[in-house]
């Protein structure tokens, strides 16, 4: 009945301890528009993979495969893993640690017949101690692994995210480099037509050697595009290798009937504070300042008692033959009081809140960014729409005017400086159109990984 009494009172005092964790707004002093300032809205239809609105199958199978292989991610899953098995740890120090001990003693007799040994000692016991969580340090402690469970979870998403992000972005370029070898050849093929008809005048003596000097180098210097181009196609084929966690396979010939792709549908949109709710980075900045609440709590848990309660059962006299005639057991209870510490208990706690606040200045920086991501996204959709469709219009007008020179140049009516110049326009306006293309397409990549659309797959 002696022992009931303590044991009674050490669950009822578990049961009430309350850990000293601040309460926090994260987003507090910040507030949110009730739309986005940017009005553009790109077309919904899809709730989960928005890389799927491009139509791309192949696409699609690239940003699986980096979901499923990718080796930050599956880091990611081990720190997760890890994260899980602290949280078990803690919720473990709630219960009594006991061990159990056992020893043998004996001895040699040399001046006995033949030598022998002897067994003269033998014990067992178990001790052991329970942690009661009178000061809320050990429901504190617990707080934090929580937390680190969550923004584990969080960083698991985030990483999920920015790979399908840079999967698309480099499919995109694959196909823009491959849009831009094709022009180059057919640029190539229109300048080699020009320089044929320029020595067919000099010949005839309608032309100087400069006009097919100044061709001739025109040529080349659209031939010499083709080193950057193939440069930037092997980087964005190399860095694809790597997301889907294979090994480079080389440079992949351009796909003479594959264009850039055109954005059709996606997640919608939704409003500024969506980003609380569904950016993991932003969801990882929240789980951070969870766990700086929780290391304050702990650091003032600490300016309370604490108390324990060891314990031993031996079992035995210490003698061989007495090893199961008696057993003795002991149970205590240790207080331990803070009284003087020179002052260091404060300062870990003021040390705990000031990381707090570091955390809840991240997370407001995070949302600030988050943001400013969100509207420069909408606005480049918007500029990336206008500049192709003037392009559109430019490479059409480009079109006719080139035929009009040549048209000219043959009946002596236009110098081969008039021709050569719109020639130039018409391939810079050309391959400013599928850049612009391309920069259409990454705009709204860069949406949806700014307004954290999920990235699983479809």
């Amino acid at each position: 009945m002696r022992l009931a009494i303590p044991l009674a009172g050490a669950v009822l005092l578990a049961g009430c301890a309350s850990p000293d964790i601040p309460d926090v707004e994260p987003a507090a002093g910040i507030a949110l528009a009730p739309d986005y300032f940017a009005q553009s809205r790109p077309p919904a239809g899809l709730d989960a993979a928005w890389w799927s609105g491009f139509g791309e199958a192949r696409l699609d199978t690239l940003v699986a495969g980096a979901l499923a292989r990718n080796q930050t991610i599956e880091a990611a899953r081990a720190r997760l893993a890890a994260a899980r098995a602290v949280l078990r740890a803690e919720q473990a120090d709630f219960l009594p640690t006991i061990d159990g001990d056992a020893s043998l003693a004996g001895s040699i007799d040399s001046e006995a017949g033949g030598g022998g040994a002897f067994l003269d000692e033998a014990s067992a016991g178990l001790g052991g101690v329970w942690t009661i969580d009178i000061n809320g340090r050990l429901s504190a402690e617990r707080a934090e692994a929580l937390a680190g469970v969550q923004a584990s979870q969080y960083f698991l998403a985030d990483r999920r995210r920015l790979i399908a992000s840079a999967v698309a972005n480099r499919f995109v370029e694959l196909r823009r480099t491959a849009a831009r070898l094709r022009l180059l050849e057919q640029s190539a093929d229109l300048q080699r037509q020009t320089l044929n008809i320029v020595q067919l005048r000099e010949e005839a003596g309608l032309s100087s050697n400069f006009d097919v000097r100044r061709a001739a180098a025109d040529l080349s210097r659209t031939l010499s595009q083709r080193g950057p181009l193939l440069l930037a196609r092997a980087r964005a084929a190399n860095a694809l290798s790597v997301l889907t966690g294979e090994p480079p396979a080389g440079v992949p010939e351009a796909d003479a009937s594959a264009d850039i792709p055109d954005y059709a549908r996606g997640p919608g949109l939704g409003v500024p504070a969506d980003l609380l709710r569904a950016r993991p980075d932003l969801l990882l900045a929240e789980a951070d300042i969870a766990a700086a609440a929780a290391r304050v709590g702990i650091e003032r848990a600490d300016l309370l008692p604490a108390l324990s309660l060891p314990g031993f059962v031996t079992v035995g006299d210490g003698s061989v033959d007495g090893l199961f005639s008696q057993t003795v057991a002991g149970l205590s209870a240790v207080l331990g009081v803070p009284i003087l510490d020179g002052g260091r208990r404060r300062a870990e706690i003021a040390a705990a809140e000031a990381g707090l606040d570091a955390a809840l200045a991240d997370y407001r920086q995070a949302l600030l960014e988050s943001l400013a991501e969100v509207e420069s996204a909408l606005v480049a959709i918007r500029s990336a729409e206008d500049r192709r469709d003037e392009l559109a219009t430019a490479v059409e007008e480009s079109e006719a005017a080139f035929e009009q020179s040549n048209a000219l140049y043959r009946e002596g009516l236009a110098s081969l400086f008039d021709v050569l110049d719109v020639q130039r326009q018409l391939i810079g306006s050309r391959e400013a159109l599928i850049d612009a293309e391309a920069a259409l397409a990454q705009a709204y990549i860069d949406l949806f990984t700014a307004v954290g659309a999920p990235a699983e797959a479809g």
